[in-house]
């Protein structure tokens, strides 16, 4: 008989995963982890996991009688089977007897490890199928109370559980949630507290047992509060139920009403969970609310995993592995604070601990905070989580880590070992230096640490892992999985070749060099040097580019451990390479090293020619704005290179006003024309009013073609744009845009833009249009290398082979854009009425920021949505300036149906005032010189680039900042409009700020934006105008007291759409 059985081991039926299993338990054997919902589960455990148990279903539960049966009973084969024949079962399958008996004897076994002298295993009721912890605890839930009832459990922050009532979790959505919490002086559970808190809500069910508490609760305690409010006691003892059988943890069996756990924690099973009930009544409940009410059929192998998992527990081997567990966390704890770590809580008794990562302070006074910190160990070969601590927030701001010494004591660690672990997590803290920086909207803390700490810290680990247990012998799997300093890398010659890969790998290479990478050519070698940290040199080298995104780097076989482990370091992004922390090098790359006798090897090494010393001018590239060590080459060249003049720049006086080519347009339109940054430009049509309201129900289309439009392009665009914007635009992927500012060396503003990525090597870049002419100048003096982009470096300069186009500029043919932007609900409709069906769906799918190239009732496009209104609908479309009037009459057409109508700059300020965006004059630079920080938007200058221009001021400047941007509303009408300049009061009549912008909204009220000290931008914070001081002969300083202000108030940052 042809059968269709697929036949064969897993590495010779899928490779690949095998491999990938095989990683995974290097990972676990290479690392030592602290992780204390983690454990080892034993290969007989898995063994039993994989059994052909696992093609079963049986949903539904063994008959009742194997509840009281002795494990002799359950396995007298021929009693069961001869039932099982007569009599059946409760399950919907057939089929079932072998899972019968797997699942009764796995109950038994559970019920004789937690069986007390007072309760033998015949009195406890066991449940072996919920699938994890959350099931568990929800099962628990749905048996014993009803949705809105009050559930009383440890906060979150504090040592609670998820299904202990996070909001966020369904426990928190379907049920009335009371908090009890530790006593912020000692940490410690309050029971008096606890008592009146119950007493107070009278909860349906008290949760007790905690993920980071690191201290047994008292279960009596809790039993009595329980019983005085009449509410159910559940114990949650999820981490310790290994203990709890070992008698390392106290046992809740005799108070709790009802008790779970998972089985994958200290008992080092299978993943799954059990809930034990010593009450019958409970236990239907439980059995109901497992299945049919929370799951289906269960995992049958998990059963004969667990009945192998409880067998281990009851042995003296298993008693005596979890009391060394408890041990070795207080070691672990004693030890950390005697290295100076504040341990939260006070220590533990159980088998986890956690640090308080804050305990290290960056320069500034940042603090370590505990999902860096937990990178930085995992680096290091230190697996642990970040957790919260007593006065964290949440757990987005998590300032603890959590250590647990299950997996280490499984592994035979006992205090000694513990303790020079210990050690070890000490350097590597005490190592970091902590900074943060803003990503989107959100304050990130980052860490940096240093490379010869980490490095030694690896090597320490791999020494304590190598002598630890393990019941299986792998081979040592290199990079990229593992490596180490001290490596030897395949050499001949005297020389090792490493090659660098990454669509970065250039900018990386320019930055981690001595000479330049981004300028090479393909094919081209230099010779080069790798500096440390402090500028000495750690190794000469040779670098070749291969391709676009490819290297090769010829380098000392002597030193080619530590520049290998030094490179794949800092594309990681954590070791310090400069006194400047905030600061990393573009990344991730792949670093790896290239075979003695692979033939690009031996190439590289023939072509390869080491410099000798830093004076090589051949080696060195001093004009480059930034690389590893430069401070130190500084000091050898500063005397050789001349500076570069400061950029200055003059507006031409008495120019006459411009006109776009829609200007006939306009006028037929009855437009009002105004100056406006030397155009004459459509301030309304109608009215400002009534265009604002048509961008925010339908929709309207503005004339923005004096915007300037231009170009950057050549095979060191991105290199150059990266370093003369604040954002990153090597994250730009061709078909995306980004906002970002141009900053002069003193990191004033010169212009806030949007760049476009267009292709690979060529952008497209929208500029403001009174600064237009200024960027142009600017753009092209620092691409010429003419003037200076740093003032502490006044030689630096930019070399990248860019060619720049104003797309303005009729001499570019076809190629020539202007602006139009097209913004509103209905934008989308009215643009797909004119497209066809490729095109309908293509614009369809444009995210917000996204560019893309069609054509459009024969108008060739270039479509990006985006816009400055603050509608989440908008389009910009960049059109050849003299087919501008015509698409501009086409829209109108098409958009009548949709209530579009052409909006003047009028709408076009209001609008973006309404939405919280900045204007260049208002929010950015202007009569007080404000910065994208000050605008609020300090997440669009990326920190973490070692170099943009601009950038050290910047920081300077945002080191010392005290005010920043908040949105208000007037509510009182008919109040005379806020202008530029006109102070800002708090409720005393202080100065506290001043009105940057103001307009009508669009439910008719005065909506603005001020410039205010950062401890009035709370939302809600009542706040006064005096319209018209700003026009004083001297403006009010801050601190100086007026007199009646229009009443405001501080709104939210942004508009919500």
């Amino acid at each position: 008989m042809h059968d269709f059985l697929f036949r064969g081991s897993l590495a010779e039926v899928d490779p690949d995963v095998a491999a990938l299993i095989r990683y995974e338990h290097e990972r676990q054997i290479r690392k030592l982890i602290l992780i204390p919902s983690e454990s080892y589960a034993p290969a007989a455990v898995r063994e039993a996991l994989g059994s052909v148990f696992q093609n079963i279903y049986a949903e539904g539960y063994p008959h009742e009688r194997t509840r009281t049966q002795t494990e002799a009973e359950l396995l007298d084969y021929e009693d069961q089977l001869g039932f099982y024949r007569r009599y059946s079962d409760q399950r919907y399958y057939k089929g079932v007897e072998y899972a019968d008996i797997v699942e009764a004897l796995a109950r038994r076994r559970c019920a004789e490890a937690f069986a007390t002298p007072e309760i033998p295993p015949e009195r406890i009721f066991v449940n072996v199928q919920p699938l994890s912890g959350a099931p568990a605890n929800n099962a628990v839930y749905e048996a014993l109370l009803q949705p809105g009832d009050t559930v009383m459990g440890m906060s979150l922050v504090h040592g609670g559980h998820l299904t202990h009532g996070s909001p966020v979790n369904r426990s928190g959505k379907h049920y009335r949630i009371v908090w009890y919490t530790v006593d912020p002086r000692t940490e410690l559970l309050d029971y008096d507290q606890i008592r009146e808190l119950a007493r107070q809500h009278r909860p349906k069910m008290i949760i007790a047992g905690y993920t980071s508490y690191p201290w047994a609760p008292d279960w009596k305690r809790f039993r009595e509060i329980a019983d005085e409010v009449g509410a159910y006691l559940l114990a949650d003892i999820a981490h310790t139920a290994g203990m709890v059988i070992a008698g390392a943890y106290p046992n809740p069996l005799g108070y709790a009403h009802v008790v779970t756990f998972t089985t994958h924690k200290t008992i080092m099973g299978p993943r799954g969970a059990c809930i034990l009930t010593t009450d019958p009544d409970l236990a239907k409940k439980i059995d109901r609310a497992v299945f049919p009410g929370e799951q289906g059929g269960p995992h049958v192998n998990v059963f004969a995993a667990l009945a192998v998992a409880f067998k281990l527990a009851r042995t003296e081997a298993f008693r005596e592995l979890q009391h060394q567990i408890v041990r070795n966390a207080q070691a672990m704890a004693r030890r950390l604070a005697e290295r100076g770590l504040r341990i939260p809580y006070g220590g533990t008794n159980t088998h986890l601990l956690l640090v308080d990562c804050k305990s290290v302070r960056g320069p500034d006074g940042t603090p370590l905070m505990g999902d860096p910190a937990a990178r930085v160990l995992d680096l290091a070969g230190i697996v642990v989580n970040r957790n919260t601590i007593p006065g964290d927030t949440g757990a987005g701001a998590a300032s603890g880590i959590r250590l647990g010494t299950p997996w280490i004591t499984q592994r035979g660690f006992r205090e000694p070992e513990v303790e020079v672990l210990a050690d070890i997590i000490a350097d590597v803290l005490w190592a970091c230096k902590p900074h943060r920086y803003y990503v989107g909207r959100d304050l990130v803390y980052r860490t940096k640490v240093e490379f010869d700490v980490l490095e030694e810290a690896k090597l320490r680990v791999a020494e304590l892992a190598a002598r630890a247990g393990v019941d299986v012998d792998l081979p040592k799997s290199g990079y990229p999985h593992y490596w180490f300093i001290t490596d030897r890398l395949p050499a001949a010659e005297g020389k090792a070749v490493l090659e660098i890969r990454g669509d970065r790998a250039a900018e990386f290479l320019d930055a981690a060099l001595t000479q330049r990478a981004v300028g090479l050519k393909i094919g081209e070698g230099a010779p080069t040097f790798v500096l440390e940290a402090d500028g000495r040199i750690m190794s000469p080298a040779y670098v070749i580019r291969d391709g676009p995104d490819a290297f090769r780097l010829v380098i000392p076989e002597e030193r080619a451990g530590r520049v290998a482990a030094w490179l794949r370091d800092l594309s990681d992004g954590y070791v310090r390479f400069d006194e400047d922390i905030w600061a990393k090098l573009p990344g991730p790359l792949r670093v790896r090293e290239l075979p003695a006798e692979d033939p690009r090897a031996a190439s590289a090494r023939s072509q390869a020619r080491f410099p000798k010393d830093l004076a090589d001018p051949a080696a060195v590239a001093p004009h480059k704005p930034f690389f590893v060590g430069y401070r130190a080459v500084d000091q050898a060249y500063r005397d050789r290179l001349p500076s570069l003049p400061v950029f200055s720049y003059s507006e031409p006086e008495g120019a006459p006003l411009q006109r776009t080519s829609l200007y006939e347009l306009h006028r037929e339109l009855g437009a009002k024309m105004i100056p406006f940054a030397g155009w004459e430009m459509p301030v309304w049509y109608t009215s400002v009013s009534e265009e604002h309201r048509a961008v925010r129900t339908a929709a309207g289309l503005f004339d923005v073609s004096h915007m300037g439009v231009l170009e950057i392009s050549g095979p060191g665009a991105r290199a150059f744009l990266e370093r003369v914007t604040t954002n990153d635009v090597m994250a730009l992927r061709v078909g995306e845009s980004q906002y970002t500012y141009l900053l002069d060396p003193d990191g004033h503003v010169l212009d806030d833009l949007i760049i476009y990525a267009l292709a690979p090597d060529r952008y497209m870049l929208v500029v403001n249009a009174a600064n237009n002419d200024r960027d142009w100048a600017w753009l092209n003096a620092v691409a010429r290398g003419e003037v200076q982009i740093d003032r502490d470096r006044p030689w630096a300069m930019l070399t990248d082979e860019v060619v720049l186009r104003d797309l303005r500029d009729r001499r570019w043919g076809d190629d020539c854009r202007v602006d139009l932007a097209l913004q509103g609900p209905q934008a989308l409709k009215i643009l797909q009425s004119l497209a066809d069906g490729s095109v309908r769906d293509q614009l369809a799918a444009l995210q917000r920021g996204q560019v893309m190239r069609a054509e459009i009732r024969g108008f060739d496009l270039i479509i990006s949505r985006t816009g400055y209104t603050g509608e989440r609908i908008g389009y910009e479309l960049f059109v050849h300036p003299d087919r501008a009037p015509a698409l501009f009459e086409l829209l109108l057409d098409a958009g009548k149906p949709f209530g579009l109508k052409p909006c003047g700059l009028g709408a076009r300020d209001s609008t973006r005032t309404e939405a919280g965006l900045p204007l260049y004059g208002h929010e950015l630079a202007g009569p007080f010189d404000l910065t994208p920080g000050d605008a609020g938007f300090a997440s669009f200058v990326k920190l973490y680039k070692p170099f943009f221009i601009g950038r050290k001021a910047y920081m300077a400047r945002e080191a010392k900042r005290t005010m920043e941007i908040v949105r208000f509303r007037i509510v009182e009408k008919g109040v005379r409009l806020p202008k530029l300049g006109d102070a800002v009061v708090d409720r005393r009549g202080r100065v506290i700020g001043y009105v940057t912008s103001c307009a009508m909204d669009t439910e008719g009220l005065l909506t603005g934006m001020a410039w205010i000290e950062r401890s009035h931008q709370a939302e809600g914070t009542p706040i006064g105008i005096v319209v018209g001081s700003g026009s004083l002969p001297e403006r009010p300083k801050v601190g100086d007291r007026l007199t009646v202000p229009i009443p405001a108030e501080v709104v939210s940052r942004f508009m919500s759409r």
